[in-house]
């Protein structure tokens, strides 16, 4: 069983199983730290291993396109910080009011999505949504899924997103209304997608804005 403290009380679903809000949840972690001390070392020690990622060829060994492929990403992430890397999640998780993918239907959910197509941009970044919306894991879920979706256009198209170049508070607004409409994420990515594959610091600048996208700005991944 994870442990984790409730800075507010739980809210039950629909289907009578509490939803936990990723705002209200304090995740118990292997370093024993709290607060921004743990923020801190938590963005200092996953962004080491994103910078592995790229320097130690580890991520052309990952799964591309698949929850297995995902999970193997978060867990090399996040392994040092949490015992549920990797693992999918057992809770009902919510967040600004959205809740993700019910626990229990959950597995079938991730099968399904594993399933997609990914041929092309459209299908890549619908897969990328439904990913985003089942939000598997208990914390990490944009880090680690935005590095899955460069795999996959990375494959599949011959290009990646220079997150650099794609604004915070634009890709926040437009996922957030994306499991209704998805036409301004996929323009918005669209316009930043560049065929600088194998650039180093089109990754390492973009691990540094996915990071920021979440709050985590106090290291520069290239100097972690």
């Amino acid at each position: 069983m994870v442990e984790y403290r409730k800075k507010q009380a739980q809210q039950p679903g629909n289907d009578g199983e509490p939803i936990a809000s990723e705002e209200s949840m304090e995740l118990k972690n292997k370093l024993g730290l709290e607060g921004v001390e743990f923020q801190y070392e938590e963005e200092r020690i996953s962004k080491q291993k994103a910078k592995r990622l790229y320097d130690e060829h580890i991520l052309d060994s990952f799964e591309v396109g698949t929850y297995a492929g995902l999970q193997a990403i978060h867990q090399w992430l996040f392994e040092d910080i949490y015992d549920f890397a990797g693992q999918t999640r057992k809770l009902n998780l919510a967040k600004g009011g959205f809740r993700f993918a019910s626990a229990i239907y959950l597995d079938q959910a991730l099968c399904q999505i594993s399933d997609m197509p990914q041929g092309t941009f459209d299908q890549i970044l619908a897969k990328y949504i439904e990913m985003n919306i089942a939000h598997p894991f208990l914390e990490g879920n944009g880090r680690a899924t935005r590095i899955w979706l460069d795999a996959m256009l990375k494959k599949e198209i011959g290009k990646v997103i220079n997150w650099a170049e794609v604004d915070r508070e634009d890709y926040l607004a437009a996922m957030e209304r994306s499991p209704v409409k998805d036409t301004e994420i996929k323009v918005l990515l669209q316009a930043a997608l560049t065929d600088e594959t194998e650039n180093r610091a089109v990754f390492m600048h973009g691990i540094d804005a996915s990071y920021r996208y979440e709050g985590y700005s106090r290291y520069r991944t290239e100097e972690v």
